[in-house]
């Protein structure tokens, strides 16, 4: 367990070694939950862990969750025009 200070924004810092244990990077995304007891906080796994593997690709991209919101964006762009 560790103890953290809230700054007046209401953000936390959560410890390297906690954020190395569970994957938690830059620019990750997880999931902050209120419960009886307190806020859980849990790490979401990076969209390409779910497609790895599905479709062959010549190179795949540095970020495939950025990519992915990427194209989306630029489909739904030309979409609604």
């Amino acid at each position: 367990m560790e103890v953290v200070k809230v700054d007046k924004k209401g953000r936390l810092l959560i410890p390297k070694k906690i954020r190395e244990k569970v994957g938690i990077k830059e620019g990750s995304l997880a999931k902050v939950e209120l419960k009886e007891e307190g806020i859980v906080i849990k790490p979401m796994k990076p969209v390409a862990h779910k497609y790895f593997g599905a479709f062959k690709m010549k190179r795949w991209p540095e970020d495939l969750d950025e990519f992915t919101a990427r194209a989306m964006k630029d489909w739904w762009s030309k979409k609604t025009t």
